[in-house]
């Protein structure tokens, strides 16, 4: 398993992306993915919904549990991907790619985001 270098990352699980003109792409990471097994349904923060860091925002709902989504910065929501609504399996099969979450016009970033090799190693992944 690896974890993308350009990525950072929360304790949660969650990974962002670099923030682009004010935007920041967040999904899980495939360590979550995996220990949650396989995900059958998301429910994802909308369209001009304020999330805040360290916060619960959706869920996501596996054949093992249910697990709170938690929003690694603050900001509003500017997109929900709704192909992860339609296919929540996309969480599992391509974590960093087509399993993205939501996109969120970052109003604050925390400074205790990890980078991969901290992830790895909080991980074991």
């Amino acid at each position: 398993m690896s974890n993308p270098q350009e990525l950072r990352y929360s304790k949660e699980h969650e990974w962002l992306s670099a923030v682009e003109d004010g935007v920041a792409t967040i999904g899980i990471t495939e360590f979550a993915a995996n220990a949650l097994g396989d995900v059958v349904y998301a429910q994802l923060p909308e369209v001009g919904d304020t999330v805040t860091a360290g916060e619960t925002c959706g869920e996501l709902e596996s054949t093992k549990s249910v697990s709170d989504l938690f929003s690694p910065v603050t900001g509003e929501v500017v997109a929900a991907n709704q192909d992860v609504v339609d296919d929540p399996s996309l969480v599992n099969s391509a974590p960093f790619e087509g399993g993205w979450l939501f996109k969120v016009r970052v109003a604050e970033e925390p400074k205790d985001l990890l980078s991969a090799a901290e992830y790895t190693e909080l991980s074991g992944s």
